[in-house]
């Protein structure tokens, strides 16, 4: 659990500052459980450019709670959390002084949200709060307020979660629950979990991940992992300290990031990652009389494909569907083999390339228009797919014919322009598995929509 924080303090000398603003957001990894939103009354003056900065007078402060008063709330709703907050060793040493004045040893972990950003978002020329989310097109809204910049750190510490795909700001704060001596039963854990899409990791005692999984229904799968009489399912309930997750909302991005996470971190109850073996794929050459023909064949990497499936059977239902779509030639197409014209031909389903009756130009223009739509080659484009929740989209990004990686981004926050994608993107690596794997999912799904650049 994490305790997202933000204070206005009234400036001054060090550590002779007074709290004037507090705002603390309880977040569990996914969504804020708990917050607090307080004005402080500080007992000193503020500083003239702080009343200029956030715009609190003292006469706002007269009538607020002293720190006193508010004191049992913040260690309740800080209570076994993380401290998160944006420069934390200002915030963290602001809480303590005050702290002190009344006695308490005030003593959390801390995580500054300038430090991930630096390492997590290592391309951007500021990591100010200010300039980071509008850099990242994160929503804020009263700028130099507590509750404003809170939120916003929320909302940055959630896409700096999605940006860890090494797991390892979740791997310590596990570290941190095992020092506690938290160790939920197999049926807490799964109660925890959600019914809904995404990535989950199962841990062991020291926070290593042991297995990454990926599901329309997460704790229905897990359940299986725990109820499961398999040698690994058997070795999983053993280890398993605690499960984590990530909601994806579309099913792309979780087999997308169950792929690569698997490739990074390497979990040992994960199977050698079961590749995807497309194994059949069309191709297209031009023959003797100058018509483009499609051949399913065994895939072959030293010829260009236009796409490929898993089995002989789906590569030749796709290919009849084609062959319908953009009204090719069965004998063109390999699905009907003849030396005179094709049976569609004979039923006029087929308007006569098999017996030279079309021009090869005006064939071959319906057989590049497949090509276009299908291959992935020099292709740029947005696939815009559910999100977690209703106000949010995900994006996946596709450059030049390459998978660079996908985001979420809230509906009130439109992306309009490439670039402000590629700023929010968690890049991914391209490979031919991972192409597929797109091209798959576009050829079988539906309810997405597809941004051409």
């Amino acid at each position: 659990m994490y305790a997202i924080l933000d204070i206005e303090t009234t400036g001054g000398q060090f550590n002779e500052e007074g709290i004037t603003e507090i705002a603390i957001y309880k977040f569990d990894g996914h969504e804020i459980v708990d917050q607090f939103i307080s004005l402080v009354n500080p007992e000193i003056p503020i500083q003239p450019f702080v009343v200029k900065l956030t715009g609190i007078n003292n006469a706002m402060l007269r009538s607020a709670p002293k720190f006193f008063e508010v004191a049992k709330r913040i260690i309740e709703i800080t209570n076994d959390c993380v401290l998160v907050a944006h420069n934390a060793d200002f915030d963290y040493r602001i809480l303590r002084t005050e702290f002190r004045r009344l006695g308490y040893d005030f003593n959390l972990k801390t995580l500054c949200t300038v430090e991930l950003s630096k390492k997590l978002l290592p391309e951007q020329a500021s990591h100010s709060l200010g300039k980071l989310v509008r850099a990242l097109g994160i929503p804020m809204a009263d700028r130099h307020r507590a509750s404003g910049d809170a939120m916003a750190t929320v909302k940055l510490f959630k896409m700096l979660l999605d940006k860890d795909l090494e797991k390892e700001i979740v791997k310590e704060l596990i570290k941190t629950e095992v020092q506690k001596g938290i160790a939920p039963k197999l049926f807490s854990i799964i109660e925890n979990l959600p019914s809904k899409t995404g990535v989950y990791y199962i841990h062991n005692q020291e926070g290593k991940i042991i297995f990454i999984g990926k599901s329309k229904n997460i704790k229905k799968r897990v359940n299986q992992h725990f109820t499961g009489i398999t040698h690994s399912a058997k070795k999983i309930q053993t280890e398993v300290f605690t499960v984590t997750y990530e909601e994806t909302g579309s099913e792309l991005i979780g087999v997308l990031k169950e792929m690569e996470e698997i490739k990074i971190n390497r979990p040992i109850y994960n199977r050698m990652s079961r590749k995807n073996n497309y194994s059949w794929a069309i191709y297209s050459e031009k023959n003797t009389e100058g018509y483009l023909t499609l051949k399913l064949q065994k895939a072959d990497g030293r010829k260009k494909e236009i796409t490929s499936y898993l089995t002989l059977q789906e590569g030749k239902n796709a290919l009849s569907h084609i062959s319908s779509d953009f009204k090719l030639c069965q004998k063109l197409t390999g699905l009907y083999e003849t030396k005179t014209h094709c049976f569609q031909y004979s039923i006029n389903e087929c308007d006569g390339a098999c017996v030279g009756s079309v021009s090869p130009t005006e064939y071959n223009l319906r057989v590049t228009d497949f090509i276009s739509k299908n291959s992935f080659e020099n292709k740029s484009m947005v696939i815009v797919d559910r999100g977690r929740n209703i106000n949010e989209r995900s994006a996946i990004l596709v450059e030049n014919g390459e998978y660079k990686g996908y985001a979420f981004f809230d509906l009130n926050y439109q992306i309009h322009q490439i670039e402000i994608l590629k700023n929010i993107i968690i890049p991914m690596q391209n490979s031919r598995d991972t192409r597929k794997t797109i091209q798959a999912y576009l050829r079988k799904n539906k309810g997405f929509k597809i941004i051409n650049f």
